[in-house]
């Protein structure tokens, strides 16, 4: 049997794990459980993401050498993954020497193969500390957009990539001294001689369509040579420079160097997979599934198949993109206070690594945006797992025990389970099953949850508590049909709850390391072995109001950080000149996702404004809505585009919701 290699986006190894994490790591854990079930030969790798320049910077001011960073924040992962029941196979590291060593003879084949080539390009150069500046060394503006931006991507604006030197205006964010130009010689990956070929792949790649509509948008739109060299001394060397390779070409890199390490302590061959593959006609397909987050579709659906066909590696077969994570209904993001930190907001509190896998995979499909919140997790808990799934169990494996000392079958001379029972495991065997292989990992969470629910009602309407007094044997059989409907269900839900399916399954004497999905169905004696306890532990409202309590305070703090920022006198207010406008014209620019053009009245004066608010508004419901704007501003080009004021808006959950008047005044009205 063939090999199935899952892996999951390299963790980058710069700060502590949070639930956005999670999103990706935890579905992909439940699949290769589920894989396993059913009895796939699967290998899952991951490891640290351990260069770039974040981890440069962050090591400066923490007064440490890069490495010593690394070590701390790769031991943090491994603990948080192990302690939520996320099981790789393989936990590497990019600044390992055998990743160095596969980065080193990747690089080489590229250039064999004609795909890199030099070229000399200019970079911002910082006088006063007298180097070039790395990405995230340079703040600037974006030459698409006009936003400000880091060196790398415009990460405030438009969103897109930025090569070395695109960015305008650039200032290094070390010292804020504005840099100059100065001409080095770079190295390039040839993207562009890889468009058709990519347009073919993407159309024959399996995967979430998120992650594939998205990509083919980017591929059709264009392509650009990619340059592949920073100046660092943290990573791994290009060849014969005293540059070191990109960490989005040698991070991808990792999933082959830990494939290989993987191998050699399994005993299997990383060539079958990652060379030999199966051929179809211009693809060489690899049994590989990468499961991603959405943010870096563009790297492993563009970037990184174009890498493998330059160096001749086979190609991985599907590309499983998950949604992003809001906390509380509120965009996530670390610096105003709405995240949730695995260690200290969760695994320190107490609450079950269980419950947070079942929220993630349960709360909605895994393609779309996952809202964490404390009171849904208790919700989903307390009237789900423990009112539906544990009430059911604990129920029957109870009732066993008391009544027949743990044995139903001493009652019984034959037994054959009801034809409901058999059709409902079935049914929910196959549905699970289906659902595995569209990725939907909320369907398959939910599966096992209606088997549940056929189980309480099938206890509930056959009355054993009743049936025990008059016919024994009659409730022998009863209790025997719902044993399996438990079997079903701990199998079942295992991928989902590992940690309370083992528990539970020590009761019965059932070894879940060893079995199959298709047991389910198997006829076979099941005893209460041990009294059992409830499965789940109900989450109680104090323990809520803390967490949440937590999670204000830390809002709270950021907020007092922001307005400690800049305090302004009313002699600053006055110099803005805010007011009211009048829509005339309204349209959406092309290749801009956000951006709409505006003609706006502001007394006497049209003025052409650019503003970020297509997600919220369409053209036609902003032409003759009253607006403000303030109209003092330095006009500024977005996307080609002058800008010539702005409008005020609100930040609500990621989307700008504009400022209006309660009641009609005159195009031109002062705010004071």
């Amino acid at each position: 049997m063939g090999v199935k290699l899952i892996t999951c986006g390299l963790p980058y190894a710069n700060g502590k794990a949070h639930i956005g994490h999670l999103r990706t790591y935890i579905p992909a854990d439940v699949y290769v459980r589920y894989l396993r079930l059913m009895g796939e030969n699967v290998l899952f790798i991951c490891g640290s993401d351990c260069h770039g320049t974040p981890i440069v910077v962050n090591a400066e001011k923490e007064g440490m050498h890069p490495k010593e960073l690394v070590n701390i924040y790769h031991e943090h992962f491994k603990s948080v993954f192990s302690a939520v029941g996320v099981e790789f196979d393989y936990f590497g590291r990019t600044d390992s020497d055998y990743h160095h060593e596969m980065t080193t003879q990747f690089v080489k084949k590229l250039v064999e193969n004609g795909y890199i080539y030099s070229k000399e390009i200019e970079l911002a150069y910082c006088p006063k500390c007298k180097r070039f500046l790395p990405d995230r060394y340079v703040e600037g503006i974006c030459p698409y957009c006009g936003a400000v931006a880091r060196g790398d991507e415009c990460d405030q604006g438009c969103g897109r990539y930025l090569e070395p030197g695109e960015i305008k205006d650039p200032r290094c964010k070390i010292c804020g001294t504005k840099a100059e130009f100065r001409k080095q010689k770079h190295y390039f990956f040839r993207l562009t001689a890889f468009r058709e070929f990519l347009l073919d792949y993407l159309d024959k790649l399996k995967g979430t369509e998120n992650a594939l509509n998205y990509a083919k948008e980017w591929v059709k739109k264009e392509l650009k040579d990619w340059c592949i060299t920073r100046n660092l001394e943290w990573g791994v060397k290009f060849p014969g420079e005293n540059l070191v390779v990109y960490v989005w070409v040698d991070a991808p890199i990792g999933y082959i160097s830990y494939t290989k390490e993987a191998c050699r302590l399994k005993g299997c061959d990383w060539k079958a997979i990652w060379i030999d593959g199966i051929s179809n006609g211009k693809i060489r397909w690899a049994d590989i599934t990468h499961f991603i987050g959405l943010d870096i579709v563009y790297h492993h659906c563009i970037f990184w198949p174009a890498m493998l066909k330059g160096a001749d590696f086979a190609l991985p077969s599907a590309i499983v993109a998950s949604g992003m994570v809001k906390v509380e209904g509120k965009t996530f993001s670390k610096s105003r206070g709405y995240v949730v930190w695995l260690e200290d907001d969760y695994l320190r509190r107490g609450f079950h690594p269980d419950y947070l896998r079942y929220y993630i995979v349960n709360y909605t499909s895994h393609q779309k945006d996952l809202n964490f919140s404390w009171r849904t997790l208790m919700d989903k808990v307390n009237n789900e797992l423990i009112a539906n799934l544990g009430n059911f169990i604990y129920r029957v494996l109870y009732f066993t025990w008391k009544n027949f000392d743990g044995n139903v079958w001493e009652e019984l001379d034959e037994f054959n389970l009801d034809r409901e029972v058999i059709d409902n495991i079935a049914k929910a065997k196959d549905e699970i099953t289906k659902a595995l292989k569209k990725w939907e990992f909320k369907v398959a969470s939910d599966t096992f949850m209606e088997l549940s629910s056929f189980g309480n009602n099938y206890f509930q309407s056959m009355e054993p508590w009743e049936l025990i007094k008059k016919d024994k044997v009659e409730c022998a059989r009863v209790v025997a049909n719902c044993l399996h409907i438990v079997k079903a269900l701990i199998v079942l839900s295992y991928p989902v709850l590992p940690f309370t399916m083992k528990r539970v399954a020590e009761y019965i004497g059932m070894n879940l390391d060893c079995i199959k999905i298709d047991s389910v169905l198997e006829l076979d004696n099941i005893k209460v072995v041990k009294k059992p306890k409830p499965p789940f532990k109900k989450i109680e409202e104090e323990e809520v109001d803390r967490v949440e309590k937590v999670m204000l305070e830390r809002i709270r703090r950021a907020e007092e950080v922001e307005k400690k920022k800049e305090v302004v006198k009313i002699e600053d207010f006055s110099r803005l000149d805010i007011r009211i406008g009048k829509v005339l014209k309204a349209e959406k620019i092309e290749k801009s996702k956000k951006l709409i053009k505006l003609e706006v009245d502001t007394g006497g004066e049209v003025k052409q404004i650019v503003a970020g608010i297509a997600d919220t508004y369409s053209p036609d419901e902003l032409v003759g809505k009253l607006v403000v704007v303030l109209v003092n501003l330095k006009p500024a080009k977005l996307m080609g585009v002058e800008s010539q004021g702005m409008l005020l808006a609100v930040d609500v959950g990621g989307k700008a919701v504009l400022l209006i008047p309660e009641r009609d005044v005159p195009p031109g009205s002062r705010v004071k």
